[in-house]
């Protein structure tokens, strides 16, 4: 089976209904034909990305409901110690800076895990990664 990684901003669109790419985070959410896995890190962001929101914000406990709900379409994945190791090597390789370092860190447990494909809008945040393959939609 197709194995991919869920990025942030899809489980985020899938929740959002004014959002363009609702249905489409929804299509791959739902969709048979991939495994689907997103990382602790990815649920963390998700969750910061729900309360801090200035237009409407969420509680944390409306918040963790929503996670909930999404979390039977995908398979978590932790850091561990040898995901840390793709993470020092990528790291040096790329050389990232800031909020960018998040990034990084989802890459690393990708890759610990035997995962190279990432489901993302915001292609940008991965392009130059050779080590993994986009799935944009």
């Amino acid at each position: 089976m197709n194995r991919i990684i869920v990025d942030t901003n899809v489980l985020v669109y899938s929740i959002d209904k004014d959002s363009k790419f609702n249905s489409r985070a929804i299509d791959l959410l739902t969709n048979t034909n991939y495994d689907l896995y997103t990382t602790s890190k990815n649920l963390s962001e998700f969750l910061v990305v729900l309360t801090r929101d200035i237009e409407v914000p969420l509680n944390i406990i409306q918040a963790v409901d929503l996670l909930e709900g999404l979390s039977g379409n995908f398979t978590i994945l932790y850091p561990s110690k040898n995901s840390f190791k793709h993470f020092r090597k990528i790291l040096l390789k790329y050389k990232p800076k800031g909020l960018k370092i998040h990034d990084f860190e989802i890459i690393s447990i990708g890759l610990e895990n035997g995962i190279k494909q990432i489901a993302t809008i915001n292609t940008k945040d991965f392009k130059s990664v050779d080590e993994l393959n986009l799935i944009e939609f």
